[in-house]
């Protein structure tokens, strides 16, 4: 259990109503219906593929692995076409931290998606899960990355962007 002065307990706990709301905005959507969840990819390529670029720019954790190209072969089996993105800066490493730790708890979320995923839909985007082990060691890297109160409020900046931009996403 993360300690309260935790980036963790920091992060969590700053984004728990974003989170709430990423969740109610995705939640609705029948995974198992084609139509839905092209719609559900869709959105999430919106967000994932310039996220993923940005943290390509300046690897942060050496076990992150892009699922961008997972998103893209599944949208190219439905028929899909990727969508663009909004495209994104950021200024410090804090906040790619933030964003980074959106993406990763993202993949948490797909795991229990992918059991939504209708029979013979394509699912390697949600079913790419952290390996044994993984989540505990990001969470220990970015404890380990921490570097005091100004990069913990650039790191839930960072985050709570990243679930803005889901939100939105998520909305149509």
């Amino acid at each position: 259990m993360p300690q309260r002065h935790s980036v963790r307990f920091h992060l969590r706990a700053g984004t728990a109503a974003a989170h709430e709301r990423v969740d109610a905005a995705f939640g609705a959507q029948d995974l198992a219906d084609p139509a839905a969840y092209a719609a559900f990819l869709t959105a999430h390529a919106r967000v994932v593929l310039p996220l993923e670029a940005v943290l390509e720019a300046g690897a942060l954790w050496s076990e992150w692995q892009a699922r961008g190209g997972l998103l893209r072969a599944d949208l190219a089996m439905l028929g899909q076409t990727v969508p663009g993105g909004v495209a994104m800066t950021v200024a410090t490493a804090a906040e790619r931290w933030g964003l980074l730790y959106v993406l990763e708890g993202s993949r948490l979320g797909g795991a229990m998606l992918a059991r939504q995923v209708g029979a013979g839909l394509p699912a390697a985007y949600l079913g790419a899960v952290h390996g044994a082990g993984s989540w505990a060691r990001f969470g220990d890297a970015i404890e380990a990355a921490d570097g005091g109160a100004d990069w913990r409020a650039a790191a839930l900046a960072g985050a709570l962007r990243g679930f803005a931009l889901f939100e939105r996403a998520g909305q149509g």
